[in-house]
């Protein structure tokens, strides 16, 4: 009996020897098991800005730009590139004479024209209307003879003195004075229809504005600035040949910019009249600019090989040294928000439309679903999900994804 109760009493030890070696093995292995390096960083309170940057280039408002207006050669230059100029100075003279003569033949026209109409509206010119009124003089005088042979010969028939054939001649006489005179009176009152003084007329404004265009022409042979203004292009030396439409001059108000800015057409939809911009040029790269957008797209276009809305941008205050075309970065703010609930956008992850992020807990990572705001190139704004003073996992340190539960040693 006593050595039966030995027995049961041994077992019993044994088997509390492997409970506990069993219970020291898994809490050996969980305490020393390897916990890789996890790169973490702190939910808290912070300032978003998001934005959007994009090239532009500066443009002049209202330029002025001169061409040749036809092919000639240049007389003289008065101004040089970079010139401030007042109105009404003369800036380029260019050969005018084939202006010239242009204009005369362009006024022979118009004479032309004009002779044309009168005689139309008046019934023929005035040696027509001369020739029909001596033509109806002559009818009448031929008249007025044959109506007295006929008076006389009627008188003689009358005494016998006179055959009556006679007088029938001398009544065909007058049948036939009076048909030329009433032809030559219908002629004179209605020598032309309705339709010639149409195109008569016609003919008249094309004159009239061909004259007009000659006139425009040789005005353009004197480029004379239309305001006060600066010189930034010129492409034009005495006795230069020029061909017609050919770009010879550009000039402005320089204190008065805007920038032409080509926003991609998926960030269209985040711009708004307003906004701010801040405008750098790489030539002055310690100098900055503050503009707003002034107006937006009305259609994308194709730009070298992106798809654009240009987007005109207002400069706020004087452009001071932002000279015209030159390519410059713009940066339009979108939005902002104050003391916003925030986490790196490293420790941002999605998974079939839904975001989470990893919180770490007890040295272990944790899935958490949020959701959360619009996130700008660095930080996420959360809305729900996480605490201010949360840590989460932003990568590990050799690359390796991250998991729920695994164990990590927090790098910072």
């Amino acid at each position: 009996m006593a050595e039966a109760r030995s027995q049961t009493g041994r077992r019993w030890l044994w088997a509390g020897i492997v409970v506990i070696l069993i219970v020291v093995f898994f809490t050996a292995r969980y305490v020393l098991r390897e916990r890789l390096p996890v790169r973490v960083a702190q939910v808290g309170r912070a300032n978003l800005t998001n934005t959007v940057p994009t090239n532009g280039r500066v443009e002049p408002i209202g330029p002025y730009q001169f061409y040749s207006p036809i092919n000639t050669t240049v007389k003289a230059v008065h101004v040089q590139e970079g010139d401030t100029v007042p109105a009404g100075k003369l800036l380029i003279k260019l050969d005018d004479a084939q202006a010239q003569a242009q204009v005369a033949s362009a006024e022979s026209g118009v004479k032309t024209a004009q002779a044309s109409l009168e005689a139309v509206t008046h019934n023929g010119t005035l040696a027509e209307r001369q020739a029909a009124a001596a033509t109806m003089e002559q009818d009448q005088l031929a008249l007025n003879q044959a109506q007295q042979n006929l008076d006389a010969l009627t008188k003689l028939a009358a005494s016998g003195a006179a055959a009556q054939g006679e007088v029938l001649a001398a009544k065909s006489q007058l049948q036939t004075a009076q048909a030329n005179l009433k032809a030559a009176g219908e002629t004179a009152k209605q020598h032309y229809s309705s339709g010639d003084v149409a195109r008569a007329q016609a003919a008249l404004s094309d004159a009239q504005a061909a004259l007009a265009a000659a006139l425009h022409v040789e005005a353009q042979t004197s480029i004379v600035a239309p305001i006060k203004g600066t010189i930034y292009t010129l492409d034009a030396t005495p006795s230069e040949f020029e061909e017609a439409g050919k770009l010879i001059l550009q000039m402005a108000n320089l204190g008065e910019e805007r920038v032409r800015a080509y926003f991609d057409e998926p960030d269209l939809g985040r711009l708004a009249v307003g906004q701010k911009v801040l405008i750098r040029w790489d030539a002055k790269p310690a100098s900055e600019w503050h503009g707003h957008i002034e107006r937006l797209p009305a259609a994308v276009v194709t730009y070298t090989t992106r798809n654009v809305g240009e987007t005109l941008v207002a400069i706020d205050g004087p452009p001071d040294g932002l000279l015209p075309d030159t390519n410059v970065t713009v940066t339009v703010t979108t939005s902002t928000e104050d003391n916003a609930l925030t986490m790196p956008r490293e420790a941002l992850h999605e998974q079939n439309g839904r975001y989470f992020a990893f919180k770490v807990e007890d040295g272990e990572l944790k899935r958490v679903a949020i959701t959360i705001g619009t996130p700008n190139l660095t930080q996420v704004p959360i809305l729900s999900g996480l605490n201010d003073g949360d840590i989460v996992a932003t990568g590990t340190t050799s690359d390796q994804p991250l998991q729920e539960g695994m164990p990590i040693k927090e790098v910072r």
